[in-house]
């Protein structure tokens, strides 16, 4: 569900990016003012951005091959990483040096078609607030009861993040390009303009890192959520299985590997180890569906030594007692 409300959400912000990069184009192109086209090439920047998201989405599909044996899934965060780096380069660095460029040239806006740009920002306003609300729409499907600060940082489908926080950037841009070209209208001064290109450019860069720094996390490798962690351990030791440990790691959005050591009894025979493994495992895909490989170690259960339960209860206080 979060990969296909994540592609909803994605087509979305692409159809609106696509219409307002062309009218935003078309505004610079009468007023040469350069709020628009860093707007232009935000919008443009955002376009391609989601081309390679669904991109993304589309490699992670492939079947694991034995050069791969785990898959493809990460592929959908490596995409998510080229487009923190497109956000910073052709949205954030071209907006910051078009502010310095027209503070160079701070010209005014004039002219009978001075109202184009103001139409084609709140036109583009009320698009992105569409884009936006369809984010997240599909964001709260699989939010939970996690803050929005919490989604955006524990989410392991990258998709839905990276457009709320581009649709969010870009109705901030908006906002600011349509507050620098108005004053920019009402008093001549193109200096306005250029502060609302640099605001846009600023903004950019701060959620291009953002974005490069969670991103990067997921493709470090992170374990299950919290979640998760507990529906396992609660599937492993249903049975009185003891756990010596356990780990996890996403391979991809909706693939999870499951790695552990679980204690058996000394006389138990081959089959009932294996028979064992495998109730265990089926509990485990039962109560976390995404874990699709698991690889449990057997380890003989031992009963701790007189010396180490004496050194137990000296580590701890409430036992000495």
């Amino acid at each position: 569900m979060a990969a296909s409300g994540g592609t909803k959400a994605v087509v979305a912000a692409l159809c609106a990016n696509l219409t307002i990069a062309l009218f935003k184009f078309v505004a610079w192109a009468i007023t040469q003012s350069s709020s628009m086209l860093a707007e232009a090439i935000h919008s443009v920047a955002d376009s391609g951005n989601q081309v390679l998201l669904l991109l993304g989405g589309k490699a992670a599909k492939k079947q694991a091959s034995p050069e791969h044996p785990f898959g493809y899934g990460r592929e959908r965060y490596i995409y998510s990483f080229i487009v923190s780096i497109v956000l910073f380069s052709v949205g954030g660095l071209f907006a910051l040096y078009e502010a310095w460029h027209k503070f160079q040239d701070p010209h005014g806006i004039e002219g009978p078609w001075w109202w184009v740009p103001l139409a084609v920002l709140v036109g583009a306003i009320i698009a992105e607030s569409f884009s936006f609300r369809t984010a997240i729409v599909e964001s709260n499907r699989v939010r939970g009861k996690a803050s929005w600060v919490e989604f955006v940082r524990r989410a392991k489908s990258p998709e839905l993040p990276v457009i709320l926080l581009e649709d969010l950037g870009a109705l901030l841009g908006l906002v600011f390009a349509l507050i620098g070209v108005s004053i920019t209208i009402v008093t001549g001064d193109g200096v306005w303009d250029a502060l609302g290109t640099a605001a846009i450019g600023v903004l950019l860069v701060i959620i291009a890192v953002v974005l490069a720094f969670e991103t990067r996390s997921l493709l470090l490798g992170e374990s299950a959520t919290k979640e998760h962690i507990r529906a396992i351990e609660g599937a492993i030791s249903e049975d009185g299985t003891r756990i010596i440990h356990l780990k996890t790691l996403h391979l991809g959005p909706e693939e999870l590997l499951v790695a552990g050591k679980i204690s058996i009894a000394p006389q138990a025979g081959g089959q009932e180890i294996a028979d064992g493994i495998n109730a265990v495992e089926e509990r485990i895909r039962e109560a976390v569906p995404i874990a699709t490989m698991i690889y449990l170690e057997p380890d003989i259960k031992r009963t701790p030594t007189q010396s180490e339960q004496e050194g137990s209860s000296l580590e701890d206080p409430g036992t000495a007692e």
